[in-house]
């Protein structure tokens, strides 16, 4: 039976013994979900961490085509876009994360093409001074143009989506749970505007269960997604902690604002602060800083010197090099693993090749 892209990547998520990581794994060995399920378990094999038990669904995956199909049905009734990895239309940035999703499903107006996209994340009880300063940071950064991404909770989430739309920013909310719902139930007033001005993003099929553990699950879409993460507020404990612990593992920028010491809301921000996982900041000037968002003009590239020896990997990835780059730019444009162009960064900067600026981006001398 020929599948389509979407049908073989949803038929590839329900194997049992199939994860987000080995799916992802199987589909960059083989180039495509549909390459996937037509390969020969014997050369599926060779693969790197796969063995029999990942690929015990495979002989009965017939079985599992009632399920796709009526999942097939919603996605085109609801009119929902699905984002197959590797495809041109996933987000870049997650693809990135190797724990990423095969499939993603999105409703309303995304490009995930603007290099700037921020995460939002804070309590679910912010005090007044957290509201205020999260629709201020927002209205400012509003020159910038970013897309801004939160979960659509209440607290600092929904606040930060009200103010990009106030601020004609795009946002994005990554949702716990399927598109065929809304949580918390209060927020499905603001759907329709965050489809016309940005999206709704989720992983889940219409058909999951809803568990407060997919909200944590979610979490590792909205720091993967994005270049940097913000936490606004947050306890000791909670969600804004454990995506901020995601985009620390991603090795994306992570900023805390501080607030007060008294505020127990503060606590969880000041120990990212405390412990070196998140650069504090106050501003969106602060932001613009780090990631270096306040240049604007491209220096001159200066042509180096005919007695430095690059090796092919060296001379490669300098080539691939363009003006103010980051690690996930490079590593897509040359087709090396981020490891190893990390290393390879590392040697050119030695040499004097390159040099590395705020935001962790890098440009060439």
């Amino acid at each position: 039976m020929n599948l389509t892209s979407i049908q073989a990547a949803l038929l590839l998520q329900l194997l049992p013994g199939i994860g987000d990581i080995t799916a992802k794994k199987l589909v960059e060995n083989c180039g495509s979900a549909q390459a996937v399920l037509k390969e020969k378990k014997s050369n599926l094999l060779k693969i790197k961490g796969i063995g029999i038990f990942h690929l015990k669904g495979f002989d009965r995956h017939e079985s599992y085509f009632p399920a796709v199909n009526q999942e097939e049905i919603f996605i085109k009734k609801e009119g929902i876009t699905p984002l197959i990895y590797p495809s041109t239309d996933y987000p870049t940035t997650l693809g990135f994360c190797s724990n990423a999703p095969l499939v993603l499903f999105q409703k309303g107006n995304i490009s995930w093409k603007n290099e700037r996209i921020i995460s939002i994340v804070g309590t679910r009880n912010p005090t007044s001074i957290g509201i205020d300063f999260c629709k201020q940071f927002v209205e400012d950064l509003s020159a910038y143009q970013p897309i801004i991404v939160s979960g659509l909770a209440r607290g600092i989430d929904i606040t930060a989506h009200k103010a990009a739309l106030e601020n004609n920013l795009d946002t994005v909310a990554c949702l716990g749970h399927g598109l065929n719902q809304t949580y918390p139930k209060e927020h499905k007033s603001f759907e329709a505007a965050i489809c016309k001005q940005g999206g709704l993003l989720s992983e889940f099929w219409s058909n999951a269960s809803f568990e407060k553990s997919n909200f944590l699950k979610r979490n590792r879409i909205i720091a993967g997604i994005a270049h940097a993460t913000v936490v606004i507020e947050s306890g000791v404990k909670g969600g804004s902690l454990v995506t901020s612990e995601h985009a620390h593992h991603y090795g994306r920028d992570v900023f805390a604002v501080p607030g007060r010491v008294t505020d127990i809301q503060s606590l969880g921000c000041l120990n990212l602060i405390r412990t070196d996982k998140a650069r504090m900041i106050t501003s969106a000037a602060d932001l613009a800083y780090w990631m270096g968002w306040e240049l604007t003009s491209k220096p001159k590239v200066i042509q180096k010197e005919l007695f430095i020896s690059l090796t092919e990997d060296e001379e490669a990835l300098f080539k691939a090099l363009d003006f103010k780059m980051s690690l996930d730019e490079i590593a897509f444009k040359s087709k090396f693993p981020i490891s190893k162009v990390a290393s390879i960064l590392f040697q050119l900067e030695m040499k004097g090749c390159v040099r590395p600026l705020a935001g962790k981006q890098f440009e060439r001398i």
